[in-house]
């Protein structure tokens, strides 16, 4: 597979300002130097707790967050740059869906006008013809005709999110950045929303980045995992890697928190929840520097990097 994104030393820091003259003291070091590349027709996952940087990672890849440092390549081109990104195309290639389907609707507008907005900005249609396109993007979500001419009010949360995928969709993108798109959603609604994510990748070969703190949703959709914690990476690896060998005491954390169905054995789940957490508190300095920052990452294999001062390869 052919790479589409490359980020490098990605950085993003927010100036703390004080004093009678409001000087910048000290910064909020919301992403402190990510790497990884994204390939074409591909899933990435980018797992973390709240304030963990992942969405803010995700708004800088979309040209929503000012980068501070580091550079964002697509397809051979420097685009941190608002220039650069109109001249390329960018915009286009690179859509996003937001969390909370409801703010990212305008509740002012029908959703012909909310999904023909995208289209609008790259292509000059004629007003059937822009219909056309809009019922087709409707049709590949499962919503009926006559939502053509509603409010997102008159919708329900899912349905609200099926009409932000496919406002995502309206413009051919290469890349989809997905932040929490099932976070507020009932389980089964979820479950409705990813299986069209993944009938529209299989269609239209896009690639996804998938931002979520819930490793089982996660595990679905995703080839690639990346886990995120104070603005780094902590462990990067497929999805096999992250779940059957995972290294980092943070990712251990995270994993133990998924909830468990058997409950014929929940005094032993609540058992290793409460070592693994007792763990992280007490190994945190195998993990972490003086500073508390999350060491860089080195490999364990081809697939596989983990955040820790030393580190064994396993030679795969």
């Amino acid at each position: 597979m052919s790479e589409l994104i490359k980020i490098s030393d990605l950085k993003i820091h927010y100036p703390i300002r004080s004093g009678f003259f409001n000087r910048v003291t000290d910064y909020v070091y919301a992403v402190d130097g990510v790497d990884f590349v994204i390939e074409k027709g591909k899933t990435y996952g980018l797992i973390g707790e709240s304030g963990s940087g992942k969405s803010t990672t995700g708004k800088a890849i979309v040209g929503l967050e000012k980068v501070t440092s580091g550079s964002i390549v697509y397809e051979g081109n420097e685009v941190t740059k608002k220039s650069v990104r109109k001249a390329t195309g960018y915009n286009k290639d690179v859509q996003m869906i937001f969390q909370d389907s409801m703010s990212s609707l305008n509740p002012k507008k029908r959703v012909i006008d909310i999904i023909a907005e995208p289209i609008r900005n790259f292509e000059r249609l004629s007003d059937q013809e822009e219909k056309k396109k809009v019922q087709a993007m409707l049709d590949i979500v499962g919503m009926p005709t006559d939502a053509l001419y509603k409010y997102p009010h008159e919708f329900s949360g899912g349905q609200r999110q099926r009409i932000g995928v496919a406002r995502a969709v309206a413009t051919s993108p290469k890349l989809i950045v997905a932040d929490e798109p099932v976070s507020a959603l009932d389980l089964s609604v979820q479950a409705q929303v990813l299986n069209f994510m993944k009938n529209i990748q299989e269609e239209f070969g896009l690639s996804y980045l998938f931002i979520s703190h819930d490793l089982g949703v996660v595990k679905y959709m995703c080839d690639n995992l990346a886990i995120m914690h104070k603005g780094r990476f902590v462990e990067i690896g497929t999805r096999e890697d992250i779940y059957n060998n995972p290294k980092h005491i943070y990712t251990k954390r995270l994993l133990s928190a998924i909830p468990k169905i058997d409950v014929s054995h929940r005094e032993e789940h609540k058992v290793r929840r409460r070592e693994v957490e007792q763990e992280f508190q007490n190994l945190q300095k195998e993990y972490y520097d003086d500073n508390g920052r999350v060491y860089d990452l080195k490999p364990i294999n081809k697939t596989h990097q983990v955040a820790l001062e030393h580190v064994e390869s396993e030679g795969k």
